[in-house]
Formats: C-alpha cells, structure tokens, sequence
C-alpha cells in the first residue's frame, strides 16, 4: 500500500472513530447538512469493494462502521426524525 493510501485509510478510520464518539448526531441531520450519513459510508464501501472484486454484504459494511451491528445501533442510539428534519430532507431531496 502506498503512502496516500495509508493515509486515506487512517483519515477514514479516524472519520469513523469520530462519528462513533457522536452517537448523538442523527443519521437525518448528516444527511441534511452535508449529503450523506453513516448508511451512505456502508453502500459506499461495497461498491467499492465490488470494484476491487471483494464481496462485501451491506450488514458487513453497516457493522464495520457502525462498530456493531446495525440494529443494535439503531435500538440503542436513533432517535426518531422530528417532522422538521424530516421536511428539510424531502426538500432537499426534491431539489436534487
């Protein structure tokens, strides 16, 4: 592995670490803000491990970033999205 792809696999590491420890930011409100949440991290590694010819299942990809399984995650710290997050998402997504 070269350099710029230890360092790209470190920052994402990091990036998941960071998320983790912010159990408290909704998948919504990523989505919101930027675009993406921790599900769109998850499809994303399969495609890119379907890329590389690696089979990755989403539950796989889910519990690798999640640091648990998916459901547990969702059991333990999803909140229900109130109705103004969930307006803000249908407009954004009506404007794509």
């Amino acid at each position: 592995m070269d350099k710029t792809t230890e360092i790209q696999a470190a920052v994402f590491r990091r990036l998941l670490a960071h998320l983790d420890n912010r159990k408290d930011v909704q998948n919504i409100e990523l989505m919101n803000l930027a675009g993406f949440c921790r599900n769109c991290f998850s499809k994303w590694m399969v495609a890119e491990a379907e890329q590389l010819g690696v089979t990755m299942d989403l539950d796989e990809a889910r519990e690798t970033v999640y640091g648990m399984p998916y459901e547990q995650w969702k059991e333990k710290h999803q909140l229900p999205a109130t109705e103004e997050q969930k307006a803000k998402f249908a407009q954004l997504q009506r404007a794509k």
